[in-house]
């Protein structure tokens, strides 16, 4: 039988490894999404802007509340216009998340290098997140009234779960 120290010790080497291997593949997917410079506005759930990317869900919500043409060339103008700010959101982005995944797996546990690298990443987050705002704030400027409502509908509808068969 297998002492209970040596199986507490192999648990915990093995968390470490899945923690880090975890870690190793996000990072290798966050080099994949920042080697797309053409698609700075897609994300993922866990990326740059979370489902739909920075630009949020309004692109993919243009159907449902009726852009017209000229609206939908807007919105691409609009993203246009921001494509070097992603593209310098997400190379900060992947560094930042590097550099805390280096110190998480470190042989030695740093605790104020952690929370430093974890702040770094929050800051990136949150200059992405103002980021995402002011498109936005851009976007819904060209909307209808109607359209507005709709998004606001559709953004209540969400928020309560109906778009995601919850209630």
């Amino acid at each position: 039988m297998m002492s209970t120290v040596k199986r507490i010790t192999l648990g915990a080497v093995a968390g470490l490894l899945a923690l880090g291997l975890g870690a190793g593949a996000y990072v290798h997917a966050q080099d994949q999404n920042a080697q797309r410079p053409d698609r700075p506005f897609h994300g993922g759930p866990g990326r740059m802007g979370g489902p739909g990317g920075p630009m949020g869900l309004l692109p993919m919500l243009g159907r449902e509340i009726n852009l017209t043409d000229a609206q939908k060339d807007q919105v691409k103008a609009i993203a246009d216009a921001h494509k070097d700010e992603w593209k310098a959101i997400v190379d900060r982005e992947r560094t930042a998340r590097e550099a805390l995944n280096a110190a998480i797996i470190a042989d030695t546990v740093n605790d104020t290098l952690v929370r430093q690298k974890s702040a770094e990443v929050a800051a990136v987050e949150a200059d992405a997140a103002v980021a995402r705002a002011h498109v936005h704030a851009e976007v819904v400027q060209i909307l209808t009234a109607d359209q507005k409502a709709q998004l606001k509908d559709l953004q209540t509808r969400m928020k309560n779960g109906e778009r995601r068969g919850r209630r």
